[in-house]
């Protein structure tokens, strides 16, 4: 069931963003009175096919499902010698530069557009994510050193105003490839007897990242991570270790072996690396302290050994529904676009030097993992990975590689500049070094996609 959801979720995802892709070029061709002779989704040999409108368009569904085309009436491809008048106004080749520029560069601009209207959707919407606010912060760590100690709740990044977890890790990305000093304002808990918040600005210097470290969880290398709930025992289940040793519902714990627990996540860790060996435990209950001793059980999961002392514990960040208004969402969506676009072009920039491992490249059977995954976990989540798909995919259209729109782009550009189009001699051996280059790219990424697979 969970494969066919991934199937699904894949098949719609690419056929959505596909279909957008070529009604942006379909519709700016007959805005400048191109004539469109086909319109198919999927490449290859035709299966399905019906012809509506006044210029009997065909509209097609191809055997292979990746990708897409407008076909237009163009000398270059179709015999127009017998043709009226009327009809080779409206041939491709004998429009301006610039519409022809136009109808190319739709195709992206309408992935973009895409993007941008998801994303404002989403922020209109609301999205339920945990508040930026920091666990207890490792010593001799990059936060640690900057002021950091845990506890904080990061309300803006060099002046821009945060709510949410992802906002926070999102910025950082972006300082990191800069190799810049972020400016955090914190709110952070008074520990006077007033109680409240004090505010603060701490100044985190990522220039000690590596873009390697970008590939994993890079704040775990800056000592900064989500703030987790106090460890407060939920259900203890019947004859465990808990149960066994005193434990109940409620209890608060503050100490193993001597040693403070911060947080859930603290107590779970612990447990999980002490199977067979006495954990001396601190607590509150009602008020008062208790201590008492738990062995936990070992277990093996996946072949390794672990303790377990069988109780729940509530592990769910502090969360928050982040909604703006129609107008800053839109703006929101906009800047999310463009962020990620220049992203995605520094990170291409840094593979071509070798900053970032090829490694990074994925093909179609990583996109239908991940949107197979993300189908299941919501719809916010599905909506926010087509969002970005549609990003990578305008974007690696506009590179300036034959065959590809940007390849395209660059030569209309040319003609703009040199006054006369390129020589078709030089077009076509262009031509198939673009299709080699998109080959090599493609077996990069499906070569990545089997590697990732199996290990």
């Amino acid at each position: 069931m969970a494969f066919l959801q991934t199937i699904l979720a894949f098949v719609v995802a690419l056929g959505s963003l596909v279909i957008i892709h070529e009604l942006g070029h379909y519709w700016i061709a007959r805005l400048c009175g191109v004539k469109v002779l086909r319109f198919s989704v999927g490449m290859g040999k035709i299966i399905f096919s019906r012809r509506f409108g006044p210029d009997q368009t065909e509209w097609a569904i191809s055997i292979l499902p990746l990708g897409g085309y407008v076909k237009m009436l163009d000398a270059r491809e179709q015999d127009v010698s017998t043709m009226s008048a009327q009809d080779l106004k409206r041939e491709f080749t004998r429009q301006s530069v610039w519409r022809r520029m136009a109808i190319v560069a739709a195709g992206p601009l309408a992935n973009f557009i895409l993007a941008i209207l998801l994303f404002a959707g989403l922020y209109m919407h609301g999205v339920l994510e945990p508040l930026p606010k920091l666990r207890a912060v490792a010593e001799q760590s990059v936060a640690y050193r900057a002021g950091l100690r845990g506890g904080e709740l990061i309300t803006a990044v060099n002046g821009e105003p945060i709510q949410i977890w992802s906002e926070l890790r999102w910025k950082l990305v972006q300082a990191a490839i800069e190799k810049a000093t972020v400016k955090l304002d914190v709110q952070r808990p008074n520990p006077g007897p007033s109680g409240g918040n004090l505010l603060d600005s701490i100044n985190l210097p990522v220039d000690s990242l590596t873009t390697k470290d970008l590939e994993g969880d890079f704040l775990d290398k800056l000592g900064i991570a989500l703030a987790r709930p106090k460890a407060v025992l939920g259900k203890v289940m019947a004859d465990g270790p808990a149960m066994k040793a005193g434990l109940h519902e409620g209890d608060l714990i503050t100490a193993i072996n001597d040693a403070p627990i911060a947080d859930g996540l603290a107590l779970v860790e612990r447990v999980r690396a002490s199977p067979g060996k006495t954990l001396h435990i601190a607590g509150v209950r009602g008020g008062d302290s208790f201590k008492l001793d738990v062995v936990p059980e070992l277990q093996k999961v996946n072949g390794e050994q672990i303790g377990l002392i069988k109780v729940e514990v509530p592990l769910a960040p502090e969360m928050i529904v982040a909604a703006s208004p129609p107008l800053t969402a839109l703006v929101k969506g906009a800047e999310r676009t463009w962020d990620s676009s220049v992203l995605t072009l520094k990170m291409l920039g840094k593979m071509l030097i070798g900053e970032v491992s090829w490694k990074n490249i994925t093909g179609p059977i990583t996109i239908a993992d991940y949107a197979g995954q993300t189908a299941r976990i919501g719809a916010v989540s599905y909506l926010s990975f087509i969002a970005f798909i549609s990003i990578s995919l305008g974007v690696m259209n506009l590179l300036p590689i034959p065959v590809l729109d940007g390849g395209l782009l660059l030569y209309y550009s040319l003609e703009v500049l040199t006054g006369r189009p390129i020589p078709e001699r030089i077009g076509a051996i262009a031509q198939r070094a673009g299709i080699g280059i998109l080959m090599t790219l493609m077996m990069v990424a499906i070569f990545n996609d089997i590697v990732r697979l199996i290990f």
